[in-house]
C-alpha cells in the first residue's frame, strides 16, 4: 500500500492488517424511470475517505485504472490489455518505443493527445511534485537525475512529434516496460485543466478529467461516498456495463456484512474472524494479492545498544526462526493468507526457463523455517558477539482504529512467541494509527516495525528494489552493498538477459533471506462474500487490482 504498500489509495483503499483491501462491490439494479430500462448498479464498500485523486500525488492505484488509463490496461493475469496506444514499435535494443494513440476523449470531450502524456510524465517526475512513486521511472533517459534535481524535466526520455505519436528513450532496456505503461502512473494528465483549476486539482471529482471507462461523481475531498459512471466519452464505451459504482465508507468489516446480507452490498470483506463461518459459503470467493506483510528493522536506530543488537545477523535470524509462520496464517489469522518462502510473493512472476514460481526458487533453508532450537542456538551467539543479554525492543504497528482484530492478534503474536523462544528479549507493542505508523518509520522512530510491500506490477525486481540501499522506502536503512550489486546488475547489466536476470534476482532474495534484512512473515489472501450476480470483475495481484470495465450485473 507500500510504505506498508498501500494505506490510502487513489480511488479505494487498501488497508491491510489493519492493512486489508475492502475494494468491494454490490448487486444492484435500479428501474430508470426515464426510459423504463434497468440500470445496472455495483455498490462498493470501500475502509476510508480519498486522499487525492491526482495520479502525479497518489500513494497507491489499486482501483485507478477504472477512471484513468494509461497505453494499456492491466487484464487478466497481470496480463496488458489495450489501452489508449493503438499500437507500439520498439526497437531493435529495446530502448526506443513509439506508441500510436487511438483517438479517444477525455470525459469533457477534449481531445487525448501525445503531449497529454509528456506533459503528465515531467509533472510527475519534477521533485516538487514529491511523487511517491517516481522511482518507477528508473531507466528512462534522464528520470534519476531530474528526481534527484540535477537535470531539468524536459529533458525526460519522452517526446511528442506529433499529437497522435509518443516516443519513449530509455537508458536500458526494462523487460517489464509494456507492463509498467498499463500503471496509471504513466497515463496522461491535461495540462489545459491543471492549469485552469490550479491548487484544486485533483481535490475534488469536479476538478478532474477523465480517461478511463468511468468517470468520478461526488467526491469532495473529505466526504464518505461517491460514484463512478460511465464516462460516454471512452473510447471502448460499448462493451462498458455498468451503469455505476456507488462507494460508501464502512470501516467495520460486521457493518460491510450485515449490509451485504441485506442485500446492499454485492462483495463484502470477510475479517479473519468472519471467514470460518463463511468459507464453505457458494458465495465466498477469495482474491490473492501480491502484499507481504514483514518485520522492519531499524539499522541507523538512535538508541546505540538496540542498533546494536538489530544490526546483528544473527539476532536477526533468531526472530525469523523463532515464528511458525504456519500457525500464523492457519490458526492466528485463518484467513486463507499464505506462508511466503522469501520476500518476493507466490504467483508473481516465472523463471523464464523452467516456468518455475520464483516463490520457489528463492527459497532458502534455516532462515524463515520454524525452529526453536536453531533460533535459540543463533540467540546465543548474538547475545555473545553483542554482550547484550537482556533489552526492550518495541514493536511499531499501524491500527487505524486501535483495536483492529487483525492487527491486535499479529502484534500479540509475534510479541507472545518471540519472548517465549529468546530469553533476554522483551517486546513492548506500539499501535497507532497507520498513518501515524507510516510517518514514524519515515522518520526513523522505531524499533521493529510491521510493515508490509505490495507488488506495483508483475516482476520480481519491484519488491527486490525496496531493501537497496538508495530507495526510498528503505525505512530502515538496510544496506548490504553486495545485494546492491545483485539488483543493480538484474536491473543494468543483465537486464536484456532474461536467464542471467533471473539468476540476478533469485540470487538477492536468497542473500536477503540469510540475513534477515527484513524478516516475511505472511501474504494476504482477502476472503470476500460475493453475490452470484456479479460477474466480469477482474482482479490482479500486482499493480491495478481492480478492474470493472467488463463487470456486470447477471
Amino acid at each position: 500500500m507500500k510504505k506498508r504498500h498501500i494505506v490510502t489509495t487513489l480511488l479505494g483503499v487498501v488497508t491491510v492488517l489493519g492493512i486489508t483491501a475492502v475494494l468491494s462491490g454490490c448487486n444492484s439494479k435500479s428501474a430508470n424511470q426515464n426510459s423504463g430500462e434497468t440500470k445496472q448498479v455495483l455498490k462498493l464498500p470501500t475502509a476510508s475517505q480519498l486522499n487525492t485523486i491526482d495520479i502525479s500525488a497518489s500513494s497507491g492505484y489499486g482501483q485507478t485504472g477504472n477512471v484513468f488509463e494509461s497505453f494499456y490496461r492491466l487484464g487478466k493475469n497481470g496480463q496488458v490489455s489495450p489501452g489508449l496506444a493503438k499500437s507500439l514499435n520498439v526497437s531493435d535494443d529495446g530502448l526506443t518505443y513509439t506508441f500510436k494513440l487511438r483517438h479517444a476523449k477525455w470525459s469533457n470531450g477534449d481531445k487525448i493527445t501525445a503531449q497529454d502524456f509528456v506533459y503528465s510524465w515531467r509533472r510527475t517526475i519534477t521533485p516538487a511534485t514529491k511523487s511517491e512513486y517516481a522511482y518507477l521511472f528508473d531507466g528512462i533517459k534522464n528520470a534519476n537525475a531530474i528526481n534527484a534535481g540535477k537535470m531539468d524535466p524536459k529533458t525526460l526520455g519522452i517526446s511528442a512529434p506529433d499529437s497522435q505519436t509518443v516516443v519513449i528513450t530509455l537508458e536500458k532496456p526494462i523487460p517489464y516496460f509494456k507492463v509498467l505503461m498499463a500503471y496509471p502512473l504513466f497515463g496522461p494528465q491535461s495540462e489545459k485543466i491543471v492549469n485552469k483549476y490550479g491548487k484544486k486539482y485533483g481535490t475534488s471529482s469536479q476538478y478532474m478529467v477523465y480517461s478511463g471507462p468511468f468517470k468520478m461523481t461526488g467526491w469532495k475531498g473529505t466526504n464518505n461516498s461517491w460514484k463512478y459512471v460511465k464516462n460516454n466519452q471512452y473510447w471502448d464505451a460499448k462493451v462498458v456495463k455498468l451503469d455505476e459504482i456507488d462507494y460508501t465508507v464502512v470501516s467495520d468489516a460486521q457493518t460491510s456484512l450485515d449490509l451485504y446480507q441485506n442485500n446492499q452490498l454485492d462483495l463484502s470483506q470477510l475479517s479473519q474472524t468472519q471467514v470460518p463461518n463463511y468459507q464453505n459459503d457458494k458465495e465466498y470467493i477469495q482474491y490473492p494479492y501480491s502484499y507481504v506483510s514483514y518485520l522492519s528493522y531499524n539499522f541507523a536506530n538512535s538508541n546505540a545498544t538496540k542498533k546494536k543488537l538489530l544490526s546483528n545477523q544473527n539476532a536477526r535470524l533468531a526472530i525469523s526462526l523463532s515464528l511458525n509462520r504456519s500457525q500464523l496464517t492457519k490458526k492466528v489469522l485463518g484467513n486463507g493468507s499464505l506462508v511466503p518462502t522469501g520476500f518476493v510473493s507466490t504467483d508473481l512472476a516465472k523463471n523464464p526457463s523452467t516456468h518455475e514460481d520464483f516463490s520457489k526458487d528463492q527459497k532458502t533453508s534455516n532462515t524463515m523455517d520454524y525452529n526453536i532450537k536453531l533460533a535459540k542456538e543463533k540467540w546465543a551467539a548474538a547475545q555473545q558477539e553483542t554482550g547484550i543479554h537482556k533489552i526492550t525492543l518495541t514493536l511499531l504497528a499501524g491500527n487505524d482504529n486501535g483495536d483492529d482484530p487483525s492487527t491486535n492478534i499479529v502484534i500479540q503474536y509475534l510479541k507472545g512467541q518471540l519472548e517465549k523462544v529468546l530469553p533476554g528479549l522483551t517486546i513492548k507493542i506500539r499501535a497507532v494509527p497507520t498513518q501515524v505508523a507510516s510517518s514514524e518509520r519515515r522518520e526513523g522512530n522505531f524499533d521493529i516495525a510491521l510493515a508490509g510491500w505490495g507488488a506495483d506490477f508483475n516482476d520480481p525486481i519491484s519488491f527486490l528494489q525496496i531493501p537497496q540501499s538508495n530507495t526510498a522506502y528503505n525505512y530502515g536503512k538496510y544496506h548490504n552493498p553486495q545485494y546492491d550489486a545483485l539488483v543493480e546488475k538484474a536491473s543494468n547489466a543483465d537486464a536484456a538477459n532474461p536467464d542471467k536476470r533471473w539468476e540476478d534476482m533469485v540470487a538477492a532474495s536468497q542473500l536477503l533471506s540469510k540475513d534477515q534484512g527484513i524478516t516475511p512473515l505472511y501474504q494476504s489472501v482477502y476472503s470476500f462474500m460475493q453475490k452470484s450476480g456479479v460477474k466480469g470483475i477482474i482482479h490482479n495481484t500486482a499493480g491495478t487490482q481492480w478492474n470493472y470495465k467488463y463487470a456486470y450485473i447477471k
